[in-house]
């Protein structure tokens, strides 16, 4: 991993740190971009969005000045690894995808001021990791069919929601949850009354962000489909929880 990360980041700057034809900010100067790794194990069920969103992460990578590189090995979480990323992003990861010394990698990853982003199925992972359910915010409960519902705003001060209306309609898959972390600072909302099978009641949040046992965490629970990923205010939605996550914000 360490060779694969050094040719990225030279294949970046000799790429002038962004695709063809595509803007690009803060690329008058020289600084690193920073890594974020994308981990992608799945255990249970396999999204066939992932892709998509990889592909998601790296293109806002190269407009953003920060480098994603994919994995779908568990030994990639060591300390040699985990401290060359400023942030881990779980990617619809399902079920048991660390051991625990593996385990033990991560947290000191975070306890050291590293930072996580969890989207969609992250929070169908690791259910016998009560630190990781606490970081991520809460753990997968069940959901009903996929289908358009009403998200309000409830803080359009962060980077991730500054671009979005009070109220957002958006087509998803939508996660019920259960040992929801009451420290969380909720971003977004579901109105139940929107859309059918919602069991949380009047508090079902669904994007929230919290500091966390030293490091930053970051949740989302939109991104079940591929189309998602294409979506502006999504996209946006994600940027935002980047830069959070990096500190540039």
């Amino acid at each position: 991993m360490k060779h694969i990360v050094a040719l990225l980041l030279v294949c970046f700057f000799m790429a002038g740190g962004q695709a063809q034809n595509e803007p690009s900010k803060d690329l008058a100067d020289n600084t690193m971009p920073d890594l974020v790794l994308i981990f992608t194990k799945t255990e249970g069920y396999r999204h066939k969005s992932i892709e998509k969103g990889v592909q998601t992460f790296r293109e806002l990578g190269r407009r953003n000045r920060f480098v994603a590189l994919q994995t779908e090995f568990s030994e990639d979480f060591n300390p040699q690894s985990l401290k060359n990323y400023k942030l881990v992003v779980f990617l619809s990861t399902t079920l048991d995808v660390l051991n625990e010394t593996q385990q033990a990698a991560f947290e000191s990853y975070i306890k050291n001021g590293g930072s996580y982003l969890g989207v969609h199925a992250a929070a169908d992972t690791e259910y016998d990791w009560p630190w990781y359910g606490k970081l991520a915010g809460a753990y997968f409960d069940s959901h009903p069919e996929q289908q358009e519902a009403k998200i309000d705003v409830m803080d359009n001060t962060h980077p991730s929601t500054a671009h979005l209306d009070k109220v957002w309609m958006h087509f998803d898959e939508w996660y019920n949850f259960k040992n929801l972390n009451p420290k969380v600072n909720v971003l977004l909302k579901l109105d139940e009354t929107s859309y059918k099978g919602g069991t949380n009641g009047a508090n079902h949040p669904i994007a929230w962000y919290h500091e966390f046992d030293g490091g930053r965490a970051f949740y989302t629970g939109l991104g079940h489909t591929e189309a998602a990923f294409d979506e502006p205010d999504f996209r946006q939605h994600l940027l935002g929880a980047i830069e959070w996550c990096l500190k540039r914000k």
